[in-house]
């Protein structure tokens, strides 16, 4: 009996040194770094000649703004050649009149064919014309059809020689001049949001799983004092790194005093303190 209260003792006191040990971490915070919200790196999908760099490091660009233009003489005139084919239906008009004729001529031999005043291979004849014009209508139709493709995919090369910016943000970095040549998918430009900033933070496991999203957070600067901002969760990740024990829990925090990403902060969750 006496040994049974012994062992229970030092469970108890194992359990008070975990809890303390868990509390002592929570209070500390855990390290992490500070992260743009969003993260782009643009390249051109087809090889060509920088026409234009609109944009320098450090400017701020708005969703859908032009950032560097590539060379489009070329492509526009074949564009404007493409659309010129596009809206001409000319041959379509010519092919229904032939046929509308080609009708009118079998109509005709159908009804001298009834007075004995044609023969039966006029008839038929006259048939296959109507047959031969109904084909060329469709063929006539079908490559005005295709011109409109053409014309379409055309625009859409036009439109990506144009970099244009998928967020609103800040150029981090330029990596092409006006005049230089760039292959597909060489790095044109990143354009970065920091504003908020996203935090993943390695949280170990029984931690992350008492987490949800939507959760308070708070952010410590190494500032001098040091810099505390609100902050929420807004992602907990379903799969654990089996190596460190740890849950990957993304913080996101607004960023009005435009604070660079990077910054290495100490995040704390208030239900662990």
């Amino acid at each position: 009996m006496r040994q049974r209260i012994r062992l229970r003792g030092w469970s108890v006191l194992f359990l008070s040194l975990l809890l303390s040990t868990k509390f002592a971490v929570a209070a500390e915070g855990f390290g992490a770094v500070t992260m743009p919200s969003k993260d782009v790196l643009l390249s051109f999908t087809q090889p060509g000649l920088i026409a234009a760099v609109n944009v320098a490091p450090g400017d701020r660009v708005q969703e859908g703004q032009n950032l560097v233009q590539q060379d489009s003489g070329i492509e526009r005139v074949q564009l404007s050649l493409m659309e010129a084919q596009s809206r001409d239906t000319s041959q379509i008009l010519a092919s229904e009149a032939s046929l509308a004729q080609k009708r009118v001529d079998l109509e005709k031999l159908q009804r001298a064919a009834a007075r004995d005043a044609a023969t039966e291979l006029e008839v038929e004849h006259a048939k296959l014309n109507v047959r031969i014009a109904e084909l060329s209508l469709q063929i006539a139709k079908l490559e005005h059809a295709q011109n409109q493709m053409k014309c379409k995919e055309a625009r859409i090369r036009v439109a990506r020689m144009a970099l244009r910016s998928p967020i609103a943000g800040i150029v981090e970095r330029v990596d092409v001049e006006a005049g230089e040549s760039v292959n597909a998918l060489a790095d044109v430009v990143r354009v970065v949001r920091t504003a908020p900033l996203w935090i993943d933070v390695p949280v170990p496991l029984a931690t992350g799983q008492q987490l949800t999203s939507g959760q308070k957070a708070t952010i410590e600067f190494p500032d001098t004092p040091p810099a505390i901002l609100e902050g929420r969760v807004v992602f907990v990740a379903a799969v654990a790194d089996a190596a460190s024990g740890t849950l990957r829990v993304r913080v996101e925090t607004s960023n009005k005093a435009g604070r660079p990403a990077g910054e290495h902060v100490r995040v704390r969750f208030p239900a662990e303190q």
